[in-house]
């Protein structure tokens, strides 16, 4: 059996991004391991969410660890970095937040996990965060370069499809009159001819839905994401997608742990 590894900006990620390719990789019998850059201090959340006295870094690592539990995780680590907020903020040069993290000192961190655990695959963000958050820009550099320390066989970038993404969601708000984002100001995911990778989760998209709703203090109920009936949530989170340097273009993957039993 092979050991998974996925390195994710802040709790909630690894729901959203791959949380379906985490719970098959369990089922499957690897061990899978979460590794968490900051706490997502910055996060928003509903007025009178928080108990006296709890924090939001708190109640989110509990809500990672609920998640991880739903998800097949043997291994959640944090690397204890602040929540650097979204491009331009104010929070993104503070100290201690991840974007002004040394990328060396951080890989170093990420790549004794590697090492330890023995990972055969890690997955990060792409080179642009997804959408462009700072974070998710630093585990994309953090990551490839733990990775290259640790020399990990098998590296892949998690994403999105932009095109089929967007047609998807708009084709949603078209048919059933829901309100969501706007994402016409960011510049999501990747173009589909860079993808190498797809994995259908829809045999456990449940856990994955599971998963995200365990972080209730960033997707409560109502939220456009857990608000989907059922058919639109699997067509809409049912694919999770990567890219493989050197294995594209195309996709030429649908299992990222093949071969490794």
């Amino acid at each position: 059996m092979a050991t998974f590894v996925t390195f994710q900006a802040h709790p909630d990620d690894e729901s959203i991004t791959v949380g379906g390719t985490m719970r098959k990789a369990a089922d499957a019998g690897h061990r899978v391991v979460l590794v968490v850059a900051t706490g997502g201090e910055l996060g928003e959340i509903p007025e009178g969410l928080l108990a006296e006295g709890e924090t939001l870094v708190a109640r989110r690592a509990a809500e990672t660890r609920a998640a991880a539990d739903v998800l097949g995780v043997k291994r959640l680590e944090f690397l204890g970095y602040k929540d650097s907020g979204m491009m331009g903020w104010e929070q993104n040069s503070a100290p201690g937040s991840f974007w002004t993290a040394d990328v060396e000192e951080a890989a170093a961190k990420l790549a004794a996990i590697l090492v330890e655990e023995r990972a055969d695959v890690i997955t990060f963000d792409d080179d642009n965060g997804g959408y462009g958050h700072p974070d998710h820009i630093q585990v994309h550099r953090v990551g490839k370069r733990a990775a290259e320390l640790a020399s990990t066989p098998r590296v892949y970038q998690h994403t999105s499809n932009r095109d089929e993404s967007f047609a998807l969601w708009k084709r949603y708000a078209e048919a059933t009159g829901a309100e969501i984002p706007d994402f016409d100001g960011f510049e999501f995911g990747k173009p589909a001819e860079l993808l190498t990778g797809r994995v259908d989760v829809r045999d456990v998209i449940e856990a994955k839905r599971a998963g995200m709703r365990a972080h209730l203090s960033q997707i409560p109920e109502e939220s456009w994401f857990l608000s989907m009936p059922d058919e639109w949530f699997a067509q809409a989170f049912g694919t999770e997608w990567f890219i493989r340097e050197g294995q594209g273009p195309g996709i030429t993957e649908t299992d990222l742990l093949a071969g490794l039993d």
